[in-house]
């Protein structure tokens, strides 16, 4: 919502071409709008900002203080052996403390004309210690002159904006670029509308950047950060608003069951009773599947909840009602898993058009890139004819190629793994829009589904089905406590001895192919801490088969295997004749073999907590309690130990996903494209300003009902076409 036309000017024009680019590749701003909403970061006052008695070691600071002398010596050294060196050492005092500048060289002679006695300053350094004093070597220094508009006095008890700066632009350039762009701010266009804005006592959006950028006071700041709040947090709403009001003008084929369909005789089949969550989900998404307007739904469910189940009884819903039903999995070994499992399930009644299928069978058909091309023919023409009212598919099903005779409603697993051109290209095949149901194990606190998916009516799933056991996980600390390890592949060895069968996950494949990763980019510290690089499963799988785990039948799975031979090792490890699976995350969804108890993941700092949370998901799925052990060689006071604690401690995802919130902010979460033009959230941070968005989210709403094309309020428009470029188009399906 950065760019408003009166302040689309490019800085190129406005700073000069090398401020310009500076800004542009550091800091992804390019127009004055861009410059103006990129807030400072924290505020100092001069008195705060500067005690210079206890500044901290090696760390890069801004202080403000005044000039108490300064002195040029000469000096001897192998560069001026004739004692023509020259070092210039300025002592500044804040009242409290004092400090010591040094430059050397050339660099003393501007310094020397301008840090006269008296003089006030920023100055911005590194702080060393040299002959037992603090020092700064060579500071950037900014004067704070007592020009007629801007006397010292303002500047003593100011409010001193530090901005999120780079090595190329220190905090004061930003300011001073602020302030000659700063002007343009009266010429923002309003996005709230005035109503909204006066009901709740926020400033206009002009003053709001006067007042971010030069506050008088704290209370100043507080105001022009709560209208900024609102500001993203409304005109996001209001896109998401628009989206849910476009859909819901759309016309659909309402896909009610048939009383003695499909349906009835799958449930009759059951050996189980469906869960209450199961039924009161299943009864919302049938009332949607009756409307004459497309469906929009996301189904959150914890790992094992019985999403799937849910899913496909909707899926036979639309087969009951004349429709075709298309499930849309991420990878290849996620859509035969679903595929064998629903075929399972079904029994007879997947067996359409076969003899000894039962009367009101249809035909369940696999569609992926790796299919033969007899089989891909098959299929092709199952789906054209409407032979087959059940598809379960990959990518492959977006392709040209494939058309359906009828279909009816959309469901995909996984949601985050798919962009909205794909979302949209399968929904196209449908002659009307079809329903859309969107599956994700990773569950989302409230706030983020608010924000990310806003269009999407949210069901969720938190009880888990009975049977399922409950999992115990712990940190094993392999560095600090090897022989925790070597019990770990102990416990290994007792669950395969007692009949079961155990997953260990590793990060890296570890063939030639593998990524050595990319020298350009830049290392977290505890990547460096961590120098060798991650393990790998050929190479743990070779060292287990030998060593700890020798007998046991261990093989590998991974992303780069073909795909007949993926899903041949997970035949023979559902079958149970493999004791042991060595894989990478490919086994992260979906993957669903009941007799699996336990799990070793290696290296699980180098995995997010809701990949955590997903991979252990794949134990304790039959009647056996399951076992997470959560390999790392962090020390104990990092974080990425307090993350691991923090999965060990508990099994309720949306917990976790709150932690890893908390952890990660939104940038990640939101999948927000940071791409050089604007980011969506600058000043709202979704767990802190969860009331700020939920009112949003209402007054959008009222907002779109009475005025869906904005017709009143340009000043809205033109912020969400800023914030709805083509670019950032996608941001809103990212979750």
């Amino acid at each position: 919502m950065d760019l408003v036309p009166a302040l689309e000017e490019p800085l190129k024009k406005v700073l000069g071409p090398a401020t310009a680019k500076v800004m542009a590749e550091h800091l992804g701003l390019h127009s004055v709008g861009d410059l103006l909403h990129h807030y400072p970061r924290r505020y100092e006052e001069r008195g705060q900002l500067t005690h210079l008695a206890d500044l901290p070691m090696d760390e890069h600071v801004t202080v403000v203080a005044q000039v108490a002398d300064a002195r040029l010596h000469s000096f001897a050294s192998a560069k001026a052996p004739r004692g023509k060196g020259q070092r210039l050492e300025v002592t500044i005092t804040d009242g409290s403390g004092r400090l010591q500048l040094v430059f050397f060289g050339s660099g003393v002679h501007k310094p020397h004309k301008e840090l006269l006695p008296g003089t006030r300053a920023m100055f911005a350094g590194k702080v060393s210690v040299f002959n037992r004093r603090l020092q700064l070597a060579h500071p950037a220094y900014e004067l704070l002159r007592g020009e007629e508009e801007d006397p010292v006095e303002t500047w003593a008890g100011a409010l001193i904006p530090i901005y999120p700066a780079t090595a190329k632009l220190e905090s004061w350039k930003i300011g001073k670029a602020i302030q000659t762009v700063l002007p343009s701010a009266q010429e923002a266009v309003d996005p709230l509308p005035d109503s909204l804005r006066e009901g709740r006592g926020l400033v206009s959006l002009p003053e709001a950047l006067l007042k971010i950028h030069r506050p008088h006071t704290k209370a100043d700041i507080e105001g022009a950060r709560d209208r900024l709040k609102w500001d993203e947090a409304f005109v996001l709403q209001v896109a998401l608003a628009r989206r849910r009001h476009a859909d819901a003008q759309l016309p659909a084929v309402p896909r009610r069951p048939r009383p003695d369909g499909i349906l009835t005789a799958f449930d009759d089949r059951l050996p189980f009773t469906l869960t209450e969550g199961q039924q009161k989900v299943s009864k919302e998404i049938f009332d949607d599947l009756a409307r004459e307007h497309p469906m929009h739904r996301l189904l959150q469910g914890e790992v094992g909840s019985g999403k799937t189940m849910v899913a496909l009884r909707a899926m036979l819903t639309v087969v009951d009602a004349g429709g075709q039903a298309a499930m849309l999995a991420p990878t290849e070994v996620l859509a035969q898993q679903h595929h064998r499992s629903i075929v399972e399930m079904m029994g007879e009644l997947a067996e359409g058009g076969m003899l000894g299928g039962a009367d009101r069978a249809t035909k369940v058909v696999l569609l992926t890139g790796s299919m033969g091309a007899a089989a891909r023919r098959q299929a092709l023409l199952d789906l054209v004819t409407g032979e087959a009212g059940l598809v379960i598919g990959t990518h492959a099903l977006i392709e040209d190629k494939v058309q359906f005779h009828d279909l009816g409603l959309v469901v995909v697993d996984e949601q985050h793994r798919f962009g909205v051109e794909q979302r949209d290209a399968l929904r196209g095949k449908g002659k009307q829009p079809p329903h859309l149901l969107v599956m994700t194990a990773t569950p989302i606190p409230r706030t983020v589904a608010m924000t990310v998916f806003g269009d999407l009516e949210t069901s969720v799933l938190d009880q888990l089905p009975a049977g399922r056991s409950p999992i115990a996980s712990h940190v094993v600390p392999a560095a600090d406590k090897p022989h925790f390890l070597s019990r770990a592949w102990e416990r290994v060895r007792e669950e395969v001895g007692n009949g079961h069968q155990a997953y260990v996950v590793c990060p890296r494949i570890g063939d030639d192919a593998d990524e050595p990763g990319d020298p350009k980019k830049k290392k977290s510290p505890e990547d460096e801490a961590e120098k060798r690089p991650p393990l790998a499963v050929l190479d743990v799988a070779d060292q287990l088969a030998k060593g700890p785990l020798q007998g046991l039948g261990v093989e590998v799975l991974h992303g780069r295997m073909h795909p007949d031979d993926k899903d041949a090792v997970m035949r023979r490890f559902a079958a149970g004749d493999t004791g042991v699976l060595v894989a990478t995350t490919v086994i992260e969804v979906g993957v669903n073999v009941p007799n699996a108890t336990a799990m070793v993941i290696m290296d699980a700092d180098r995995f997010g907590v809701s990949q955590l949370h997903q991979l252990r998901g794949r134990v304790g799925r039959g009647s056996a309690a399951g076992l997470c052990l959560l390999v790392t060689e962090m020390p104990e006071a990092s974080a990425a130990r307090q993350r691991l604690n923090a999965v060990a401690a508990t099994l309720d995802g949306f917990e976790l996903s709150r932690i890893d919130l908390e952890q990660r902010r939104e940038g990640d979460v939101l999948g927000q494209a940071q791409s050089g033009t604007r980011s969506s959230l600058r000043m709202l941070t979704v767990i802190d300003d969860e009331e700020i968005i939920a009112e949003a989210r209402e007054e959008a709403a009222a907002l779109v009902a009475a005025d869906p094309d904005l017709t009143r309020l340009p000043g809205l428009s033109t912020a969400l076409a800023a914030l709805l470029d083509e670019e950032r188009e996608q941001y809103l399906d990212k979750g």
